[in-house]
């Protein structure tokens, strides 16, 4: 996979999840002095948060491990699917979401579930949504795109296979 450099992770509303996937992707690409051989964004399968900052309460999580967190929120649109390589899903229902766009099925081999990465994800695939959660819901969330993104890089690196589940 050492040729996927243009990376989109994807939520419903990419205030919570998705740009703190990207954020976490870009430091620990940053801190190993890869973060020059990536592109990275966020989207969201809605139109809910278009043009919003991320979540108060995630930025605060985020803050306190040392990450920063900011952009704007932005949605998938179909020509994303060309533009990436990659497409990195929170969830089952932001996969549905992105084949109702009707991509190519050579477009949708693009896309994957962040957690297929988690190098202890076991059988769950979703990232939680915490933004109806209290603040614990919020570091669980880093805690699991944490792990996730850095097993992405490290198969990214090491050009090691995905593992589909």
């Amino acid at each position: 996979m050492s040729s996927f450099t243009r990376i989109c992770f994807v939520c419903l509303g990419n205030i919570v999840r998705s740009p703190l996937a990207k954020s976490l992707f870009l430091y620990h690409a940053n801190q190993a002095g890869r973060g020059d051989l990536y592109e990275v964004d966020s989207a969201a399968t809605s139109g809910w948060h278009v043009g919003e900052s991320p979540d108060p309460r995630m930025r605060r999580v985020s803050a306190r491990h040392g990450v920063p967190l900011d952009g704007r929120a932005r949605q998938f649109k179909k020509p994303d699917f060309e533009r990436f390589d990659l497409i990195l899903v929170m969830d089952g229902e932001n996969y549905s979401n992105l084949r109702r766009l009707g991509p190519s099925p050579e477009q949708l081999q693009k896309v994957h579930f962040l957690r297929d990465f988690e190098p202890s994800g076991g059988s769950r695939l979703e990232v939680p949504d915490p933004y109806y959660a209290g603040i614990d819901g919020f570091e669980t969330v880093f805690e699991i795109v944490d792990r996730s993104v850095r097993g992405l890089l490290d198969v990214l690196e090491n050009n090691t296979p995905v593992k589909r589940r």
